[in-house]
């Protein structure tokens, strides 16, 4: 499903034309701001963008770190505004690029399209640790209730509904046939997530990705292991056949590179080209490595 079919970012003369002092749109904030960042005017100025960025139901823009793929990404969410969870680099004149920049809809975009970046994915994980500590304090507790309520002199006098529910307690961590953990586990769910960061990463795409939507993704790769990352590939193509989804994602994972029938730009090249994900030069070097050392592996 297409839902984003285009998008114009500043041509040159567009880009050195908004701070000409001669020109209408050179403002007094212009004026006033100059000696702060320009970002991101100036970024891809001399990059040689093609005029549209043209979008299948898969696109990848590939860069090495600081290419600018990530901004590109936050350029569109502002355009578009789809919906953000985490802030993200911005400038003074960041709204003013955006308002340089064009689009074009090939259908209407679902409330739930989003830009999911590694900051969220971050934030995810901080927050399952947050969680899971406040769970492991909360088994602490029941596990010195455990012992107490087991030890001779353990009140259960009842004066209301609160000391029945301790009471219960008292009962079932006296049975015999209820051992320490059978005891936590029936009054504690498990920790949220026992999994990995990496997995923990990966539940933020499944958990956050609905259907008939755009998603942009930011470096999805960042915490997932390689048999994440083929997991995530896998769950984006099954998206975009079965779910209606599409996607456009910054990366430099050969795994997400590979993703099938995906449109690749590599803005490492100048003029930026469209390629496949063999040409590049992120995944040749992963092939020359595994080649070199291709005897280790019999």
């Amino acid at each position: 499903m297409i839902y984003l079919k285009s998008f114009h970012l500043p041509s040159r003369d567009e880009d050195e034309d908004f701070f000409d002092v001669k020109s209408n749109s050179f403002s007094a904030k212009n004026f006033r701001t100059c000696y702060t960042t320009k970002y991101p005017f100036g970024m891809f100025r001399d990059r040689g963008l093609p005029d549209e960025l043209e979008f299948r139901d898969i696109t990848v823009i590939c860069g090495n770190n600081g290419s600018g793929k990530s901004t590109i990404l936050n350029v569109i969410a502002e355009k578009l505004n789809i919906n953000r969870n985490s802030p993200f680099n911005r400038s003074d004149f960041f709204d003013d690029y955006v308002g340089l920049c064009r689009c074009e809809l090939e259908s209407r975009l679902s409330s739930e399209s989003s830009i999911i970046t590694s900051d969220d994915v971050f934030d995810r994980v901080l927050d399952i640790r947050r969680l899971n500590d406040g769970i492991d304090d909360k088994r602490s507790d029941l596990l010195r209730e455990w012992v107490e309520n087991n030890s001779d002199g353990a009140d259960t006098t009842l004066h209301g509904l609160d000391d029945y529910e301790r009471w219960k307690r008292v009962r079932d961590s006296r049975n015999k046939n209820i051992s320490r953990s059978q005891f936590i586990r029936s009054r504690l769910r498990r920790n949220v997530e026992e999994r990995s960061n990496g997995e923990s990463s990966l539940a933020l795409f499944v958990d956050g990705i609905a259907d008939d939507a755009l998603y942009l993704l930011d470096e999805p790769e960042n915490s997932l292991s390689p048999s994440n990352q083929l997991d995530l590939k896998y769950f984006i193509e099954d998206c975009v056949r079965h779910h209606g989804c599409q996607f456009i994602i910054s990366t430099h994972s050969p795994f997400l590179l590979s993703l099938r029938g995906a449109r690749i730009y590599d803005i490492d090249s100048c003029p930026v080209r469209e390629c496949r994900w063999t040409e590049l030069d992120c995944v040749k070097v992963y092939y020359e490595f595994f080649k070199e050392n291709a005897e280790k592996f019999d």
